[in-house]
């Protein structure tokens, strides 16, 4: 495709302590048919060869932009380093060990070409757990692309009770100043309340094909803590701060009353399912707590 008249499209990885890897994920980017093209590379401090490795690979070809953070600013706060640097009118975030088809650029921004009104484009992800490829069906629902940002609200909510495999928005491709706009809090769950975020944001266009690919990997909600840094006691009380997360960026959004009214009444909905799911969690592992005594 020739650069003259296409738009850019920005690629952001952020990485810490990847030096092993992180160079199957650059050649998976800079491998897009599509030209017009720019990688941006945000290091959050690394400790390791990280830095060293990406400036090698940035000396040798003009599409990476590399930018190291002075200090450790946090996982989050590198995710969103990645976006404001980035310059492209599109932008797709990567995992420092996952991988793009070489169509992906293309056949992403086809769709956006097709639709207008579109904020992103989801697509089918292969996933690869520690024991093998993890065995997933495509996602075929239309409600995302809807024009009714309740509608959209809802099926993201239904979304993140079922397989995480049906679909990622957090690795779509976007439209970058609109979702680099949406401001973002360091929390447990944080990237399910994005989601939501984005499906209010407006209509989503879907390909199921698979044109991406991501290692996954199951972590205890206490991991995932210390990872982004946050107080351990919120592994307890995740459900009840996600869902005030939630009903705050609500009061602000811009609906009608009954939009709103309807947004929480199905956000509140999702709160009560989670609880009585965690509930009898809970009370499963005392009860086998009791019965090892």
């Amino acid at each position: 495709m020739s650069v003259a008249g296409s738009p850019l499209v920005s690629i952001g990885l952020p990485v810490r302590n990847a030096g092993a890897r992180v160079a199957d994920v650059v050649r998976s980017v800079l491998a897009q048919r599509y030209e017009h093209l720019e990688l941006v590379i945000s290091d959050n401090a690394s400790t390791d060869d990280t830095e060293p490795v990406c400036r090698e690979l940035a000396a040798a070809d003009p599409r990476i932009a590399y930018h190291r953070q002075p200090e450790n600013i946090g996982l989050l706060n590198n995710f969103t380093a990645a976006i404001n640097l980035a310059r492209g009118e599109f932008f797709r975030w990567i995992g420092d060990d996952d991988r793009l088809e070489p169509e992906f650029a293309t056949r992403c921004l086809a769709v956006f070409a097709a639709d207008p009104r579109l904020v992103l484009v989801t697509t089918g992800i292969g996933y690869t757990a520690p024991d093998g490829p993890v065995t997933g069906h495509p996602y075929t629902g239309t409600a995302l692309g809807s024009d009714d940002p309740v509608q959209r609200f809802e099926e993201m909510l239904r979304l993140l009770n079922e397989s995480f495999t049906l679909i990622d928005p957090l690795y779509a491709m976007v439209r970058r100043e609109q979702v680099a706009a949406l401001p973002r809090r360091n929390m447990l769950r944080e990237d399910e309340v994005f989601a939501t975020r984005l499906a209010l944001l407006g209509p989503w266009g879907h390909l199921p094909e698979i044109l991406a690919h991501r290692n996954w990997k199951t972590e205890r909600i206490t991991t995932i803590a210390s990872r982004l840094g946050v107080p351990s006691w919120q592994s307890h009380f995740a459900n009840t701060l996600q869902f005030q997360a939630i009903l705050r960026w609500l009061r602000d959004s811009p609906l009608t009353g009954e939009q709103r009214r309807r947004c929480r009444l199905a956000a509140y909905r999702m709160y009560l399912r989670r609880q009585r799911r965690t509930v009898a969690h809970r009370g499963g592992k005392l009860l086998r707590l009791a019965t090892l005594r």
